[in-house]
């Protein structure tokens, strides 16, 4: 909504983990891929400043919804990659150990054709979010919708995946989550779908929701013990 405030992972300080929320540019103001050199700009300037911060630079997770859970995926699938790295701390990585994606865009060329078949959105017309974030039509800017599209990215070795879609969602199709929970899975990644049963675009998210997720950064964020 163009503000970091409120913050969905505000409540995990309470169980001990450090959250920042992060501001990046919306599409009115710049387009692709300014969004994500923001958000990997971001997790440079916490891993540089992680002592100071009293944080693990090695446990980082991302996590966001729609737009955000978009920017979380791209996050995730490349983390091995300098590709959106710019501006400050170019030394630091930019990757992240886990990936918490709610109902995020993972392939945008495809947006359109799923939004038409469930009655959603057409996210190829120009007034779509996906036109406006690549600075025009979907369909006619191909290049530029697969280098904004997580699945283009993914490649063995991306962190754990969560993935959370409602199957009643009209704005973002289950469609895109599947599609991205199937290539990280053929690639060997680790990827959790979880499907609310009719749950929309972030509506009728109940406990379980919460409780999936606190089990997840738990499994994956926590230090072995003995």
């Amino acid at each position: 909504m163009g503000d970091k405030y409120p913050c969905l992972a505000a409540r995990l300080v309470l169980d001990g983990y450090a959250v920042a929320s992060v501001n990046y540019r919306l599409s009115q103001d710049a387009p692709f891929p300014a969004q994500i050199e923001d958000c990997k700009a971001a997790v440079r300037w916490l891993r540089a400043h992680a002592a100071e911060n009293a944080i693990d630079p090695q446990r980082f997770a991302a996590w966001g919804s729609s737009a955000g859970g978009h920017l979380v995926a791209l996050l995730g699938t490349t983390g091995k990659t300098k590709t959106f790295d710019v501006g400050n701390f170019l030394a630091v990585s930019s990757s992240v150990q886990v990936v918490v994606n709610f109902f995020g865009p993972s392939d945008l060329l495809s947006m359109g054709k799923m939004g038409r078949a469930t009655g959603g959105m057409d996210h190829d017309s120009a007034a779509s979010p996906e036109s406006q974030l690549l600075g025009g039509p979907v369909q006619e800017r191909a290049a530029l919708a697969r280098q904004a599209s997580p699945t283009t990215h993914v490649q063995a070795g991306a962190p754990p995946f969560l993935i959370v879609h409602g199957d009643a969602d009209p704005v973002v199709a289950l469609g895109q989550s599947k599609l991205l929970d199937e290539k990280l899975r053929a690639a060997g990644n680790s990827s959790v779908l979880y499907v609310v049963k009719g749950g929309g675009h972030g509506l009728r998210f109940g406990p379980d929701v919460t409780k999936t997720v606190n089990d997840f950064l738990r499994t994956h964020l926590h230090p072995a013990t003995k």
